[in-house]
């Protein structure tokens, strides 16, 4: 499947790919256990989260103005059926940009496994079916994208999820990795318990 994500206009200091994989509620999730989490998934899907750095730097909406733009988050192209995944918290997760290798990692350096995931956000809001919960990444390895990129995303055993990338504004970044955006990742989690709860 081929599709692009267009870069907004806004100010934005750097645009980044984030690789995820994206897990889709099967069944009404409402309070659900973390023992029964799993049941409440009905597959998988590669996913992008493409993130625009450095909008509303006093942190007032910036999350939502950093993830929300149109064509932004891109799936796909295949769902794969919870059945056909032996474990899902064991994935190689790869993603290049114009054939350079990007984010290379496994699905069990998720800050937060899957079942936690929907339990605590079950505790909040009732999940539906066809509802998507985006994983998260392990923020290493991002890299500016820019017009005329071309990202290819792989899941073991979930296929290539292909897009590409325009920008009217012609805007320009350093090629490669960014390495600044993966320390200060690195920095901030030092300590952290990744099983732990996530606190909002």
């Amino acid at each position: 499947d081929r599709s692009t994500v267009v870069l907004p206009s806004a100010n934005a200091t750097i645009f980044h790919h984030e690789a995820e994989l994206a897990v889709v509620i099967g069944k009404t999730a409402s309070n659900v256990k973390r023992k029964d989490a799993m049941n409440y998934v009905f597959g998988y899907t590669p996913f992008i989260d493409v993130s625009a750095r450095g909008l509303n730097p006093d942190g007032r909406l910036s999350f939502f103005l950093m993830k929300s733009w149109e064509t932004f988050g891109p799936m796909g192209p295949f769902l794969t059926t919870a059945d056909e995944i032996n474990d899902p918290q064991n994935l190689r997760i790869q993603i290049k940009v114009n054939d350079e290798s990007r984010q290379d990692f496994n699905t069990s350096d998720m800050a937060h496994p899957i079942d936690l995931m929907i339990e605590f956000l079950s505790s909040i809001v009732t999940l539906e079916p066809g509802d998507v919960i985006a994983t998260g990444t392990n923020h290493q390895a991002l890299g500016a994208l820019q017009d005329g990129d071309e990202m290819v995303l792989e899941i073991e055993d979930l296929g290539l999820l292909t897009v590409f990338v325009k920008d009217d504004m012609k805007r320009q970044w350093g090629r490669g990795i960014d390495e600044e955006t993966a320390k200060r990742v690195r920095d901030t989690a030092t300590g952290f318990n990744p099983r732990n709860k996530p606190k909002i």
